[in-house]
C-alpha cells in the first residue's frame, strides 16, 4: 500500500490542505477500512477500482467513481472491490465552501457523485482526472478547475477561518465561549456561520480536533497508557475520552488501537 501527499498551489493553499494518492494491489477477502472524521471535507476520485461503503453493519453501496464527501460526523467504513487507486483533494475545514452548489450541510456524511454537484462541467472533471496518466496532471486539472470557480472570495467567511485556525492552534482544547470572545461574535451567530461555512459547529470541530491529537499520539507510540493520553489531551476524566473516542471511532481507544491503527492511519489528519 502505498499513500503520498503533495502541496497545493500557493493560489489555492488557504482552502486546500493537500492532495494525496493512495495505490495497493488487489487483495482476496480485503478488510474494511475506518475511516476517522478529521475535520475536512474531501473530493475523490477513483482511478482503480471502486470501494463498497456500508451504510450499516451489513448493508453497503459502491461509491460513485468521483465524489465530494462531506463532513463525517460517525466513522465510516469503506472497502475496496478490487486494486485501489485514489487520487483526493483534501480541504482545510472551511475549503470547500466557495466551490459549493448546495449547502455543505446537506452532505454530511454522504458521497455525493462530481456530476450531482456541478452538472456537465463535474462530469468532465471526473473523467479527465481519471483518465490522467500521472498526479501532477491530476493536481492540474483539479487546480484549473478550482481556481476557474473561485470567482468570489466574499464566499470566504474571514471570522470562521479565523477561528478554525485558533481551534486547530489549541488541538481543540478551547472552549466556545473563549473561541465567541475571542473573535467577538456572540456564540449563537458563531454557530450559524460555523454550520454554513464547515458544516459542523464549533464544539463538533473541536471535538473532532481533538480526537485527532489524540490519534497522533496513538500512531507514534508517545503515551505510556490510556490515562495518561486522556490527561495529555485535557478530558475531564478518561470516561470522557472514551465516550468522545466511541463517537469518532466507533471503538474504544484500546480495540482501535490493536485492530484499525494501521489501516485507519492513511486516513486521518495525515498529510
Amino acid at each position: 500500500m502505498q499513500y503520498r501527499t503533495f502541496e497545493p498551489s500557493k493560489d489555492l493553499a488557504a482552502l486546500v490542505k493537500c492532495y494525496w494518492t493512495l495505490e495497493s494491489p488487489k487483495e482476496d477477502n480485503p478488510p474494511r477500512q475506518r475511516i476517522v472524521p478529521d475535520g475536512c471535507m474531501e473530493m475523490i476520485f477513483h482511478y482503480g477500482d471502486l470501494y463498497r461503503q456500508y451504510t450499516n453493519e451489513t448493508n453497503s453501496i459502491i461509491q460513485p467513481r468521483c465524489f465530494v464527501i462531506g463532513q463525517l460526523t460517525r466513522p465510516l467504513e469503506i472497502q475496496p472491490t478490487g486494486a485501489t487507486g485514489i487520487f483526493s483533494v483534501r480541504f482545510h475545514p472551511e475549503g470547500f465552501t466557495p466551490f459549493a452548489t448546495r449547502p455543505v450541510k446537506e452532505l454530511e456524511n454522504r458521497a455525493v457523485a462530481l456530476e450531482q454537484l456541478f452538472g456537465k462541467e463535474g462530469a468532465d472533471l471526473g473523467h479527465n482526472t481519471v483518465n490522467a496518466s500521472t498526479t501532477p496532471g491530476r493536481i492540474d486539472i483539479v487546480e484549473r478547475f478550482l481556481t476557474t470557480r473561485l470567482t468570489d472570495t466574499r464566499t470566504i467567511d474571514r471570522v470562521v477561518q479565523s477561528t478554525v485556525e485558533t481551534i486547530l492552534t489549541a488541538n481543540g482544547r478551547i472552549s466556545v465561549d473563549e473561541l465567541s470572545e475571542q473573535v467577538r461574535v456572540n456564540r449563537r451567530q458563531l454557530e450559524r456561520r460555523f454550520s454554513s461555512a464547515i458544516g459542523l459547529s464549533p464544539k463538533q470541530l473541536s471535538k473532532t480536533i481533538r480526537l485527532q491529537a489524540a490519534l497522533r499520539l496513538l500512531a507514534n507510540g508517545k503515551f505510556s497508557s490510556l490515562t495518561t493520553l486522556a490527561h495529555e489531551g485535557e478530558y475531564y476524566d478518561q470516561a470522557h475520552f472514551i465516550k468522545d473516542f466511541r463517537e469518532f471511532t466507533g471503538l474504544t481507544p484500546k480495540e482501535f488501537y490493536s485492530e484499525h491503527l494501521t489501516m485507519s492511519s492513511l486516513f486521518y489528519g495525515t498529510d
